[in-house]
């Protein structure tokens, strides 16, 4: 069910967000959040464009402003493309939220290159050349958010390696940029669900029964959650929040 804020609260109003993979799960739940908050959102989309305009005609319906972008975020030249095309059409770009990402698990040893190289290239690489992007636009005040891992800091299966490495990376990242950008007044920090159910990693999937047993809730998160965690960190009352890793995931690594 969207959130629908209390009457005359929209933190976010006359401001611009960009949401990197926003077609689906968490990206689509926290590009109709910051909708919902106020702001004019663009949302980027890899392959399907169906689903993002889904996904921006909602949000629409609902009295808000959002548009849809195609880029895929292993691709550096389109993601920068995509962020300077975000900031001019929405006319301002005063968050950023990256949250395309992807993992494959299996052992180290056996995990094709190609896979081993598109996991960086999305994980690290796109965020990396987002924030780059987006540091053209974002004034003081401007805030950059990035969908990490609870994985970052608790693997408890094999496999996960490789994608622990690319989500522990942008939690580093999100340390020394906060440092960098706090005399521009940019805060930068890092969202870290655990088990959430989205279609890529639904709550009666496969490893769903052990994860649940993971978990100190015995509960995946819904993406309306991790949206909420988000929209705080993209709003006037986070100002004082930067560089922090914040975790949301029901008790995994508790």
């Amino acid at each position: 069910m969207p959130y629908t804020p209390a009457a005359g609260r929209t933190p976010l109003k006359n401001k611009g967000a960009l949401v990197t993979g926003g077609s689906r799960g968490i990206g689509a739940a926290i590009a109709e959040r910051l909708a919902a908050d106020g702001a004019a959102v663009a949302l980027t989309y890899a392959r399907s464009k169906d689903a993002a305009e889904e996904v921006a005609d909602g949000i629409r319906r609902r009295g808000g402003h959002a548009q849809t972008i195609r880029a895929d975020s292993a691709d550096p030249a389109a993601i920068s493309a995509a962020v300077d095309e975000a900031a001019e059409n929405l006319g301002r770009l005063d968050v950023l939220v990256n949250n395309a990402g992807g993992g494959v698990f299996g052992p180290v040893d056996e995990l094709p290159q190609e896979t081993v190289d598109t996991m960086i290239d999305v994980n690290i690489r796109g965020v990396l050349t987002a924030i780059r992007a987006a540091l053209r636009h974002l004034p003081p005040g401007g805030r950059v958010i990035t969908i990490g891992s609870v994985n970052a800091d608790r693997v408890p299966f094999p496999g996960g390696s490789v994608y622990a490495m690319t989500k522990a990376a942008v939690a580093g990242l999100t340390r020394g940029l906060a440092r960098e950008l706090g005399p521009r007044g940019i805060t930068v920090n890092n969202v870290q669900p655990g088990p959430t159910d989205t279609e890529a990693n639904p709550a009666d999937g496969p490893m769903a029964d052990s994860m649940r047993g993971w978990m100190a809730l015995g509960r995946f998160a819904a993406p309306d959650e991790i949206a909420a965690l988000t929209a705080y960190l993209a709003g006037p009352e986070s100002a004082f929040v930067t560089g922090a890793s914040l975790t949301i995931d029901g008790g995994f690594a508790a």
